[in-house]
């Protein structure tokens, strides 16, 4: 379909590639990695033609339709949204308007003229055509692929330009699908999607039997929708079968291979130099000097891959909230008419790491608002708990950066007993490199600005934090330093996102929300994900008792291999830490009963009395060994109750 031959491109004197090939067949679905500025935009833009190689070419197969999804700010306006989406389906657009103008033709001359034959030869074949397009199914796609994207009936109606910016991302998705191209460019296009709607695009895109390049920071859905990896590195391209997960495993055996290689290559270069050295002057070795010369000249040097210092983010040691951090009761939140939480209650306690999940504009933002006190709900109370420091991590957090600061200065009063050093490798770690430290925040981009606040937030010394999307402007590697910071916090968590990848370190239980309803799943992402899975397949069937046809009912095979394969996990995975934490508190109940049979004993002794002060000792250490039994069993009696309504959920 595609032939990459031999491309060079440069700026600034800089190559991005530098004689890369790349063919590309019908069912590749390659995802393209590379650090930032490797080029990986850039070579979709080769690919589409915005750029022009240096040289080399590319050979793209006749009447080939490609896809492009950018990551550019996307505008659409002048059409409801039905009509902007059906303009993606430009070969039956074209065709129907075909179709009208011959109809009128033909109704201007007569069955005998020979342009009456000519006409409906031509009308029959655009029938054929269109026929072949599946057109006369083309509204109720169009409206399934709308709906699959988060979209609404009432959506249908409404002018584009009321959509905010990532509901103007999914209309130029929905256009791309609709088209059905051969070829499908992503950049980026988890950013702005729900879960529902990952789901729904991966089971699209994984369907789809044409060509996909996908970038993507989110690597669950990377792996679930390619079979291939491109990798950017070093100007050049290589490609590797397996999706990112096999790729990273291919990485390091073979970084440790050529690591190895590096070191025997090393060593031989040195003994070369070595001889060069010691016999240069020497006329009877000018001949092996020489020769030695020539070899070092040709040794093709191993290029490893930087590795950059890995960074350790660490919360510092949050102060002690009360064992209830928030409780919510019966809270409702109206915009207008329009109620977007409706008699909401519930409890978070102390040590929680909660994940809101749910469509987009169903609430969730709203709901961590009025817990971090950020939004007085309608009605309804919000009871904070004793000693509850909150740091609240939204979009809008920038606005509050000091735009008269740079990067450094912005971060340095957080450091918190951390050295300069360990401050800059912290900020390198969320994108602020060399002297980018040094750039004004009045000068960073909205991307930037984000980051400097989520960097900031992790800084302070709440012990309740609240993040609404904090990964939406962060790489692999800064996503993980973010999810193993989060995973270790000792204090409490509520974050809302759609990442699959980030959200799955150990949660407590995932809060879905959707518009006016509420339901908790007591388990990780993974639990969720499987559980909708369940439920979706529940209501197929229920749909197919009532009639309903079994293609709108399918469910694809590979979620339900992933259902059964996460319900022999779920169960241990929900109840795993629970278990192990009642089995240390019974082992402390069993020491403190034995001590306290111990201490009972003395003081059952005459002799205990007959020193002074003796019973007064045991008896002051028995009531301190009775208080601290009865506080364990208080502990252990919840635990318990936790472990009871975790259990019911998979009954």
């Amino acid at each position: 379909m595609i032939d990459i031959r031999n491309v060079s491109l440069q700026f600034g004197g800089e190559y991005l590639f530098r004689d890369v090939s790349l063919t590309i067949h019908s069912g590749d679905k390659f995802s393209l990695v590379g650090s930032n500025g490797a080029g990986k935009t850039s070579l979709f833009r080769l690919i589409t033609g915005i750029l022009q190689p240096e040289s080399g070419d590319i050979i793209i197969q006749k009447k080939i339709k490609i896809g492009y999804l950018q990551q550019e700010q996307i505008i659409h306006e002048g059409k409801i949204l039905l009509d902007e989406a059906s303009s993606g389906a430009q070969d039956v657009i074209a065709l129907r308007e075909r179709e009208r103008e011959i109809t009128m033709e033909l109704e201007a001359v007569s069955e005998e003229d020979d342009v009456h034959a000519e006409l409906i030869e031509q009308l029959g074949s655009i029938h054929h055509r269109l026929e072949d397009l599946d057109s006369y199914t083309l509204e109720s796609r169009i409206k399934q692929i709308l709906i699959g994207l988060g979209f609404t009936n009432d959506d249908f109606t409404r002018e584009t330009r009321e959509f905010s910016g990532g509901w103007q991302m999914r209309i130029a998705l929905a256009k791309i699908l609709i088209a059905e191209p051969e070829i499908i460019l992503l950049d980026e296009p988890t950013n702005h999607l729900d879960i529902d709607s990952q789901r729904w695009l991966a089971n699209f895109l994984r369907a789809f039997s044409g060509a996909l390049l996908l970038i993507s920071h989110d690597r669950y859905f990377v792996n679930e929708v390619t079979n291939k990896t491109i990798e950017i590195f070093l100007n050049k391209i290589s490609l590797y079968k397996g999706n990112y997960e096999a790729f990273l495993k291919f990485k390091e055996e073979r970084n440790k291979q050529l690591e190895n290689q590096a070191i025997l290559q090393d060593k031989k270069i040195k003994d070369i130099e070595k001889f060069i050295d010691r016999f240069r002057y020497k006329a009877t070795k000018a001949k092996q000097v020489q020769s030695r010369i020539k070899l070092l000249e040709k040794i093709d040097v191993i290029e490893l891959q930087g590795q950059e210092q890995s960074i350790n983010f660490s919360f510092s040691e949050p102060t002690l909230s009360g064992s209830t951090v928030f409780e919510l009761r019966n809270i409702t939140q109206k915009y207008g008419e329009r109620t977007i939480l409706n008699d909401l209650s519930l409890v978070v306690i102390r040590g929680e790491k909660i994940a809101l999940v749910g469509p987009n504009g169903a609430g969730k933002t709203t709901l961590a608002r009025i817990i971090a006190g950020d939004l007085k709900p309608s009605s309804g109370t919000v009871i904070p708990g004793y000693n509850v420091q909150t740091a609240f991590y939204t979009q809008n957090t920038t606005d509050l950066l000091d735009t008269s600061l740079d990067v450094l200065e912005s971060i340095l009063p957080h450091s918190d007993g951390r050295n300069l050093g360990r401050m800059r490798a912290l900020a390198g770690s969320f994108l602020f490199k060399a002297d980018d430290v040094f750039k004004k925040v009045s000068m960073l981009s909205g991307g930037e600005k984000s980051r400097l606040a989520l960097l900031i937030t992790m800084l302070s010394k709440a012990n309740t934090l609240i993040f609404d999307e904090p990964t939406n402007h962060l790489d692999f590697d800064s996503k993980q330093i973010l999810k193993d910071a989060v995973s270790k916090f000792q204090g409490t968590v509520i974050v809302v996102s759609h990442d699959v990848d980030f959200l799955s370190f150990p949660l407590s239980r995932i809060i879905e929300i959707r518009p006016g309803s509420m339901k908790q799943y007591a388990g990780d992402i993974h639990y969720y994900l499987a559980k909708k899975i369940e439920e979706s397949e529940s209501s197929s069937n229920a749909y197919l008792a009532k009639g309903g046809s079994a293609s709108q009912a399918v469910v694809n095979k590979s979620d339900r291999k992933r259902t059964e394969a996460a319900k022999r996990n779920e169960k241990y995975k929900a109840t795993k830490d629970i278990i192990k934490r009642i089995d240390e508190l019974e082992s402390e109940i069993t020491k403190f009963e034995m001590a306290i049979k111990q201490s009972e004993h003395l003081l059952a002794l005459p002799e205990t009395y007959s020193k002074d002060g003796e019973a007064a000792e045991v008896t002051r250490l028995y009531n301190k060994q009775k208080e601290e039994l009865a506080r364990i069993y208080s502990r252990w009696e919840k635990d318990q109750l936790i472990l009871e309504e975790l259990n019911k959920q998979f009954q």
